[in-house]
């Protein structure tokens, strides 16, 4: 019986090719897109999942507020990790991971600078599901200097050796390390990914019993019979209780005193599960960039809303192209068909439409897979298009679409009187025309939708490049590892000012982009603790080298001490309550030794030293440059320049590989995931155009079909080419209308909340609005106007002799 139906419906789709492979092509790229999106999608949502224990796995985290400065860190204090674990019976078992910014690994004669480094606790291997290859995760950290890495670096450092026992040297000290395991690579679907794990045994800075310094990731595993919920609302008393008392010792205030003055500080905890897609902490305190769950829901959305416009389609023309089909239906009745059978008659079609669009599909996803990677970011291989859960989606999609697309017509057709149909006495007009125009305007309120999403990514990514950030980006060289020059730094850098390509050079490891080093103070003003603060360690040449601008005072200068003056940015000056009096003020910094008194001796105008994410805070900067060089350029010969700077470090012999990076490029990567979202967006758009005007060219061919007599009666009455069309085009016209009346307030909606993560955003605009309803009717035109033309250029002969 459903070889019957199947048969019967090949036959009747091969009638109508024209339709059938409208139909076809919609699916496919409704499908495919639908496909590729949800790939995305089910990779983001799979972050951390395979560790065995990961529903009951949690991360803590601080989050604070001194007086306007915001303090959320996924950092917390050392000491914590033994407290929770000592102090609460549901806590089965912490651990703590710090992130190691020295990468040098020596093995014999060769060095490698390439590893990813965290020290770690030997519990974590235990709260972590990391698999062993060689060696044992329960006791491998056990003892103190001890080192685990994954299959890749033991096979780069020691071949087919085993690496079991081996000592390497790690950092600057060159501090050796035995290695007692090798473990398998940390799948890409993990919010951390290092390959180098060191033991906090025996480490003394890892155990000591400092509650104001942050600078451990700290995991708890909880009982199964414990929420996240319950375990916090027990954390403001161990705040309290160790922290107070600390910050007591240090700062001259009680905890109570300072929640009282306005501020808050506490410990919260995150799952583990949500930390790739819901946390909110900078790149300072943060393993990795992770994901964004808006990102997704957009990603989700637009995923749904193509199939969705593709399964609008297909009901168009379906029902539309009923009429043509009401005698069929009619005999089949006549001859004992009942409902039922008609409607698995008609299903059957929509099951073969969507079989042969989901095959094309699956084969245009293999097909680009690679270039969707490389626009993500992603990782996906072809092998997961063949996992037995990829293969369950798709098997689900080609019976929900059957249904989805199939549905409606089915009931539609199936519904019709027997005697009507004989005499064909159906026409475009009453209840299908109506849901035929409702699904039209839909289709176009989504297109209008992901046109001015597209839009207004461009338009925020231009705003962005143009934007005046306080400094001058472009011709700036930057070299991070200069430190290792050590007290050859300041030959090399008049050496390279010798040469005319290079206007200044700059001592400092403090780049206003990217990752850079990162130092915050506790600020007292007359002696009364304010508030935490950002530094920059700078010389005199940083701010002329940037091309920043002092509005008040002066820059530091080697003619004055100027130890311990400062230079601070205007938003530090109005929020320190200096305002424009700042010159000359006096503070006080929270150092090891105690405070520092500081006097301000200029103010710079603001600039963007975070992403444009973020509104400026407060800064200083001290005059006590270390580490890297920044390079301001005057030739076009970029290149050219760079190999001089790269023979310049040959020549003092660092014993270390030149490397730089480009601080406009810098500037650009703060923006890729941004950036990455437009482009996809773009051919998301595109693609949904295009499957909405496949539709619309359909239900054009048919309305004109269907009008064919009368487009006839009306040529030979007299009636000119452009009237036809205007005829034709002007209900559809009216449909795109009321769509972009639709779309447009719900759309500006959802432009305002992506644009809320921006501190510094362009603004909605009517242009964005009047250029998505020009493109939209532009290109609908078009799409109705090359169909029409065709129906009204029609011999009227040929239409009178069928009456």
């Amino acid at each position: 019986m459903i070889g019957n139906y199947l048969k019967i419906a090949w036959r009747n789709l091969r009638s109508n090719k024209e339709v059938f492979l409208i139909n076809i092509l919609g699916l496919a790229i409704g499908i495919a897109s639908f496909l590729i999106l949800m790939l995305y999608v089910v990779d983001e949502l799979s972050y951390d999942k395979h560790h065995e224990n990961a529903d009951n796995i949690v991360r803590i985290v601080t989050r604070g507020k001194i007086g306007d400065n915001i303090m959320n860190q996924a950092h917390t204090q050392g000491p914590i990790a033994d407290v929770l674990q000592r102090e609460f019976p549901e806590v089965k078992n912490t651990a703590r991971l710090r992130k190691l910014t020295a990468t040098k690994i020596v093995y014999g004669n060769n060095t490698f600078r390439d590893g990813k480094v965290a020290m770690i606790d030997p519990s974590f291997l235990q709260i972590f599901t990391i698999p062993f290859v060689k060696g044992n995760a329960a006791t491998a950290l056990n003892e103190p200097n001890s080192i685990v890495i994954d299959e890749e670096q033991a096979k780069k450092y020691f071949g087919n050796q085993n690496p079991l026992n081996k000592i390497v040297k790690y950092g600057e000290s060159g501090q050796s390390f035995k290695v007692t395991g090798v473990f398998e690579k940390i799948p890409t679907n993990s919010h951390f990914h290092f390959d180098h794990f060191i033991t906090t045994t025996g480490v003394e800075y890892a155990s000591n019993d400092n509650w104001t310094s942050s600078d451990f990731h700290t995991y708890v595993l909880l009982s199964d019979d414990v929420s996240a919920e319950a375990f916090e609302s027990k954390l403001p008393k161990v705040v309290e209780k160790y922290m107070g008392a600390q910050m007591e010792r240090e700062m001259g205030i009680t905890f109570s005193e300072f929640i009282k003055s306005g501020n808050k500080f506490g410990l919260f905890v995150q799952p583990l599960e949500k930390i790739h897609l819901y946390s909110d902490f900078s790149g300072e305190t943060e393993l990795e960039s992770g994901g964004d769950i808006k990102k997704l829901y957009i990603f989700g959305s637009v995923a749904f809303f193509m199939l969705l416009v593709a399964c609008i389609n297909f009901m168009n023309l379906s029902t539309a192209t009923a009429t043509q089909r009401s005698k069929e239906v009619g005999i089949r009745k006549v001859l004992g068909s009942n409902k039922k059978q008609l409607v698995l008659q008609f299903l059957a079609e929509s099951f073969i439409i969507t079989l042969i669009a989901t095959i094309i599909g699956y084969v245009v996803v293999l097909a680009t897979l690679g270039l969707f990677n490389n626009l993500s970011g992603k990782e996906l291989e072809l092998s997961f298009m063949f996992t037995p859960k990829v293969i369950f989606i798709v098997l689900m999609l080609i019976v929900l679409v059957s249904i989805m697309a199939g549905g409606y017509p089915a009931f539609y057709m199936s519904s019709f009187q027997p005697i009507k149909a004989l005499k064909s006495k159906f026409s475009g007009s009453g209840k299908g025309k109506g849901i035929r125009s409702i699904l039209v305007i839909l289709q176009f309120v989504i297109s209008s939708g992901l046109i001015l999403l597209t839009i207004l990514v461009g338009k925020q990514m231009q705003y962005i490049q143009d934007k005046d950030v306080g400094y001058e980006k472009e011709n700036l060289i930057v070299i991070r590892n200069a430190k290792y020059l050590r007290t050859g730094l300041e030959a090399f850098k008049n050496q390279l000012l010798n040469d005319p390509r290079v206007e200044n050079v700059t001592i400092s490891s403090y780049v206003p982009v990217g990752e850079t080093n990162s130092s915050s103070s506790g600020i007292f003003i007359n002696q009364k603790f304010n508030r935490v603060i950002d530094v920059y360690n700078v010389d005199e040449n940083y701010i002329p080298t940037l091309k920043m601008k002092v509005v008040e005072g002066r820059n530091f200068s080697k003619s004055f001490a100027d130890s311990l003056n400062i230079i601070i940015n205007e938003t530090a000056a109005s929020e320190l309550g200096f305002g424009k009096e700042a010159l000359n003020k006096t503070l006080s910094r929270e150092t090891p030794f105690g405070l520092e008194t500081l006097t301000v001796v200029g103010v710079v105008k603001d600039f963007n030293y975070k992403s444009l994410h973020k509104k400026i805070d407060p800064l200083i900067m001290v005059n006590r440059p270390f580490g890297g060089l920044i390079i301001r350029s005057k030739t076009s010969d970029l290149s050219g320049l760079i190999n001089k700077i790269g023979n310049t470090w040959s020549e003092f012999k660092v014993g270390e590989p030149f490397s730089y990076t480009i601080m406009e490029n810098s500037f650009s990567e703060q923006y890729e995931i941004e950036e990455k979202m437009g482009t996809i967006l773009k051919i998301f758009a595109l693609l949904t155009i295009i499957i909405a005007c496949l539709g619309l060219f359909g239900l054009v061919t048919f309305t004109a079909a269907q009008r064919f007599k009368e487009i006839g009666i009306r040529k030979t009455l007299g009636s000119s080419t452009t009237q036809i069309v205007t005829l034709l085009a002007s209900d559809f016209l009216k449909l795109i209308l009321i769509s972009l009346v639709i779309a447009f307030p719900i759309a500006y909606y959802f432009m305002n909340k992506w644009l809320q993560d921006f501190a510094y955003r362009v603004n909605i605009g009517v242009m964005m609005f009047i250029l998505t309803a020009f493109v939209i009717i532009v290109i609908a035109l078009l799409t109705i106007t090359v169909r029409s033309v065709k129906a009204a250029n029609a011999n009227p002969i040929d239409s009178l002799r069928t009456e």
